[in-house]
């Protein structure tokens, strides 16, 4: 198990550190114990939201060391879920950012109830859950889901807020899981809502609390009140530290590898001999903040790519104040303002365009696996 309390120790950020973390993962334990807090997770998620390994790589490095794909398909099939809402906003669009395929009802508040990001709902699990997340920047997806549920699904918030509070925070921060994840939990993305109560939150955070407002059976939910704890909600203000604007040099007679949020990949076109630049545009912080320990951690991460630069600017300004011979970025759905040459990224399997569910995605992904 991870130190907790460190990120660095959680979530080292060198190349050399992830490919040993991919190496000991036990994908054949994650299956029946991944719900558990102290399940067989591989704690690769944040590497591979920022784009320094892909899916497809982390599942060659699997087939690479032996596994016998029956016997660790479930692992595959959450890898194939990161592929499939990334597909699901690539086909979709800012589309993914309102209500996807039915309203969420009911709902009071746009806000987010300030007993959670306080860590103060009386739940114990999910308390220290929160409590720790804001030190790590890492939650089990079970807690997310937890969370969702109590924010959007006994609270009454809309969605959004609660997802973007929970991104901000997220070292593995990704748009596409973490909306459509979220939106699945309210019922906005999925035939129904998603609930837990306390039995299953103890179940599978070693807990035995009762008498919270979660400890109900299944069939009271429907009429459950907001408990008052949850009553009152704030609009949270969050802004991205970014650093400060300083000029980069450029030998204009090479190319540029443009570097992002979303792509920190430090074997991409390393034989090739170019201007790296990491760009951190304004805008899209804007529109998706994140955390100071989230801009540390990718600037950490990028040390991993030789002559790396930070520009801080948006993508026209970086092309107007520097002349490049070339410009190449790798394919990402916030990057469709960038000029120049698109790197497609790697996908697990060939199955392309928009599913209604994940379950008809994977059921053409399967085809593709040979057991």
């Amino acid at each position: 198990m991870y130190d907790k309390t460190n990120t660095k120790a959680y979530f080292p950020t060198t190349f050399e550190a992830i490919l040993e973390r991919i190496a000991t993962i036990d994908p054949v334990a994650y299956g029946p114990s991944r719900n558990y807090l102290d399940g067989a997770v591989s704690y690769l998620s944040p590497y591979i939201s920022r784009g320094v390994i892909s899916t497809k790589f982390v599942y060659q490095e699997l087939l690479k060391r032996g596994f016998h794909l029956d016997s660790i398909l479930k692992f595959v099939q959450e890898l194939a879920w990161r592929d499939y809402w990334q597909l699901v906003w690539i086909a979709k669009g800012d589309a993914i950012n309102q209500d996807l395929k039915q309203l969420q009802v009911p709902v009071i508040t746009k806000g987010l109830s300030m007993a959670l990001p306080a860590a103060d709902t009386g739940i114990q699990a999910i308390d220290n859950a929160i409590d720790q997340f804001y030190k790590t920047g890492y939650l089990h997806n079970h807690l997310r889901m937890y969370i969702a549920s109590i924010a959007c699904n006994v609270a009454q918030n809309h969605w959004k807020a609660p997802a973007q509070w929970m991104y901000y925070h997220l070292l593995d921060a990704d748009w596409a899981s973490n909306a459509l994840s979220w939106q699945w939990v309210a019922g906005t993305n999925s035939n129904k809502k998603y609930y837990a109560n306390q039995e299953n939150i103890n179940k599978f955070c070693h807990s035995n609390q009762t008498g919270t407002f979660l400890d109900i059976s299944y069939d009271d939910f429907e009429n459950l009140p907001i408990p008052e704890v949850l009553l009152a909600s704030e609009i949270l203000e969050l802004t991205t530290p970014l650093p400060e604007q300083k000029p980069i040099k450029i030998n204009t007679a090479l190319p540029a590898l443009i570097y992002n949020f979303y792509n920190l990949d430090p074997i991409w076109k390393k034989e090739l001999s170019a201007n790296r630049i990491l760009l951190l545009e304004p805008s899209h912080f804007k529109q998706y903040p994140v955390s100071q320990k989230t801009i540390d951690f990718i600037i950490d991460l990028s040390k991993n790519i030789g002559n790396m630069q930070l520009y801080v600017g948006e993508f026209n300004e970086l092309t107007t104040a520097y002349k490049f011979g070339s410009i190449y970025y790798k394919e990402h759905p916030l990057n469709k303002h960038y000029k120049g040459i698109e790197t497609k990224r790697d996908w697990i399997f060939s199955v392309r365009g928009y599913y209604q569910s994940f379950f008809a995605f994977w059921k053409k992904c399967k085809k593709e696996i040979a057991f």
